[in-house]
């Protein structure tokens, strides 16, 4: 849906609708891709059922949190299902999870004791290393033919877009349904 097509929307200058109908068409992309799971598909496809220690790799929802961990340094399950976009129980679930796996670990909050906060082990760190590292590889895989420039203008517009998106849609204020907002999209 075209901005135009929002009542009460704002509407783009006639030479930049085409930009922006381009950047939105390509957000939609990334969003079906990530609900897609492609990433974690690439990932199976190219080194199968991968290790994690002793176990096998934990479900999506489960590396979804820990990177929501990550970047808070530490969440109660209320802001982990918040920061991911589920129910309470779900995160709860995938908290559980987590914690058998030994990715998280559990400890009293210092400031309100009678919260219980979720933090990464050194298992979840290595973990989610590898993820970043094979995440930072496709992206390198998907740039390999671009200029250094071209990579280094996507870089900083791209982060430019994120801080801009946030501070319009009020991803960086606190709310009920988002109490600590995430420094990684």
């Amino acid at each position: 849906m075209d901005r135009k097509d929002v009542p009460g929307a704002p509407q783009a200058a006639a030479p930049q609708a085409a930009d922006v109908a381009e950047i939105a068409r390509s957000l939609v992309a990334l969003r079906r891709s990530r609900s897609r799971r492609t990433l974690a598909r690439l990932a199976a496809r190219r080194t199968g059922p991968a290790a994690v220690g002793a176990a096998t790799t934990p479900p999506d929802g489960v590396v979804e949190l820990l990177d929501a961990v990550e970047d808070a340094s530490a969440l109660t399950v209320t802001e982990a299902a918040a920061a991911l976009g589920v129910d309470q129980p779900r995160a709860s679930r995938l908290a559980a999870q987590a914690l058998a796996a030994g990715l998280l670990r559990r400890e009293a909050d210092q400031a309100d004791g009678r919260r219980s906060l979720l933090r990464l082990t050194a298992d979840g760190r290595a973990l989610l290393d590898r993820v970043h590292a094979f995440r930072r590889g496709v992206v390198a895989e998907t740039t390999a033919g671009w200029s250094p420039q071209d990579r280094a203008d996507l870089a900083r517009l791209l982060g430019r877009f994120v801080a801009d998106f946030r501070a319009v849609t009020g991803a960086d204020r606190p709310s009920p349904e988002n109490p600590r907002p995430s420094t990684r999209d």
